[in-house]
């Protein structure tokens, strides 16, 4: 039924200037410069994608503003964010600092945050046949870690707005393997996680809702001898997650078709609800095309991400049966 469900949407930051974007790319430097050179790689490519609101900035409360109406009004519930820190700081928190709680309808949507502890590499664009450089590194030390949850306990979760599940604030994090890697071991790594917990009920709340995003997870738990579900019960996590579809399927070189993927993933729904003891959140996208992120003039041929295929065929039909989908799937 309507209403025993809630939807949040991810939310890349990308598309305002940040300052270590501009030391890397130069003054006012946006992703929104690879969308406006994308071209067609073959025949019947959709690029360049144009967006009908414009080149927008999203770390200004307006432009922001117009989004969050725009979600509201459409049946989701949150926005998540991809939320960076570094050891050297924070990274694209302007559309959230600036952007999504400078709007003045920030009321009428949720946010939470998925740490993308990833490493950051120097793809904006990336160069054929070109070692990555990389730029920030994700693991991170315990201080910094004790300065993230500070700032999440302090800024995010105390905000009205700020998402949670059973009364518990969400915060999600991306890449198990990068964490376990910062934490040095599976148990220390859980004692860092009953830290955050420790220091958000200390802050008056009632604990956190903690979420593992999954693509990594079984390379994390092979890693460490455990299956998947042991692992994400032994850091104590209270669901698991996906980030996109192309984690699960990636597709083909030059294309897949989406409704093909669409399909699979139905029973994906099902293989990880039975796989985890814990509860599985389902995850619908929209599309897959990572092309402008490479050097246009190159020829595009496959060499890993983001020289990679791409999901042909979704249109809005499409996308609509896969919510009907998820729908069907949760029983709604």
């Amino acid at each position: 039924m309507p209403g025993d469900y809630q939807v949040a949407a991810y939310y890349f930051g990308n598309y305002h200037v940040d300052a270590r974007n501009a030391k890397q790319h130069g003054p006012g430097w946006t992703e929104w410069e690879l969308v406006k050179r994308a071209e067609a790689r073959w025949a019947g490519q959709f690029q360049p994608r144009v967006p009908v609101w414009g080149y927008g900035d999203e770390a200004d409360p307006k432009e922001m503003g117009r989004k969050i109406d725009a979600a509201a009004d459409h049946a989701i519930d949150a926005f998540i964010f991809d939320w960076y820190w570094y050891n050297d700081g924070a990274f694209l928190e302007r559309s959230l600092d600036e952007g999504f709680l400078g709007a003045t309808n920030n009321h009428r949507l949720k946010f939470g945050l998925m740490w993308a502890n990833h490493d950051w590499m120097d793809i904006h664009p990336a160069k054929s046949r070109q070692a990555q450089q990389l730029l920030y590194p994700g693991a991170v030390t315990s201080q910094t870690w004790d300065t993230i949850i500070k700032r999440c306990v302090e800024k995010y979760f105390a905000h009205p707005s700020y998402w949670a599940i059973e009364g518990k604030p969400y915060f999600s994090i991306y890449d198990l393997r990068k964490f376990i890697d910062s934490a040095g071991t599976v148990d220390e790594a859980r004692r860092w996680l009953d830290r955050f917990r420790e220091r958000a009920e200390a802050a008056g709340l009632p604990g956190l809702h903690l979420n593992a995003i999954f693509f990594d997870g079984r390379r994390a738990a092979t890693r460490v001898g455990l299956s998947a579900n042991a692992l994400c019960q032994r850091l104590g996590f209270d669901s698991v997650g996906s980030y996109v579809w192309v984690h699960h399927f990636p597709p083909a070189f030059p294309t897949t078709d989406y409704a093909e993927v669409r399909a699979k993933m139905g029973a994906e729904w099902h293989d990880l609800s039975t796989e985890f003891t814990m509860v599985t959140h389902p995850n619908v996208t929209q599309g897959w095309d990572s092309s402008p992120r490479t050097t246009q003039s190159d020829i595009y041929v496959e060499q890993g991400y983001p020289w990679i295929g791409v999901y042909r065929d979704n249109t809005p039909g499409e996308f609509r049966q896969s919510l009907s989908d998820v729908r069907s799937f949760l029983g709604a």
